[in-house]
């Protein structure tokens, strides 16, 4: 399970708290939708509590207006972004995501399970660049850190490891945005990964 975390609120922060906490796609066409590199830019900004317009998005992107509309609809189609209220001056009506966080099931088989995987890919190069990126003599930089590590855990345990890991990002997140967080904060990325490693046991 890959779990996106929203940094919700550049625009209509409070939209944020009407919206459901979790989108989880599991349709492999919906994650095939995903994998697109163009929608994973926008679906990262929209999903880090941006609202934006499809000429905002296609700037984003890199690309013209109308291709960008035709992704944006798509995302739209497998639930995964909505259209926000219109802009004050009535011009183009924004669009945002569809709930605080987007997690997507990467236990769907073939062609789907495939894109969830490309999906990992970009988002750990990602927060690889983000570390390669970071200054020596930036103040925060003993607070970044890489752990990984290899635990024997049930099935039930297993379950009960992940829960727990989203529980603790969930707790951390407290709804705050880029407009409305206490002095002194700042944006922390953040990304894990439960994989089993081995063979499951065969039962006698």
């Amino acid at each position: 399970m890959l779990h996106i975390p929203i940094r919700q609120g550049v625009r209509y922060a409070d939209v944020v708290a009407k919206q459901k906490p979790v989108v989880v796609i599991s349709d492999p066409q919906a994650i095939r939708a995903l994998a697109h590199p163009a929608r994973q830019r926008v679906i990262d900004e929209l999903y880090n509590g941006k609202v934006l317009t499809a000429t905002e998005c296609a700037e984003i992107a890199g690309l013209t207006p109308s291709a960008m509309s035709y992704h944006l609809r798509a995302l739209e189609k497998w639930g995964i972004i909505e259209r926000a209220e219109e802009s004050a001056d009535g011009r183009e009506r924004p669009w945002r995501s569809k709930a605080a966080s987007l997690r997507i099931d990467s236990t769907s088989a073939g062609a789907g399970r495939l894109a969830g995987h490309a999906i990992m890919r970009t988002a750990m190069n990602g927060v690889l660049e983000q570390f390669q990126d970071l200054s020596e003599d930036d103040p925060w930089d003993d607070v970044s850190t890489l752990s990984r590590s290899r635990l024997w855990l049930t099935h039930e345990e297993a379950v009960r490891f992940s829960k727990e890991l989203n529980d603790v990002v969930d707790r951390f997140k407290k709804k705050r945005t880029q407009t409305d967080h206490p002095a002194g904060a700042r944006q922390i990325s953040s990304l894990y990964a439960v994989v089993p490693i081995d063979k499951a046991p065969e039962e006698s």
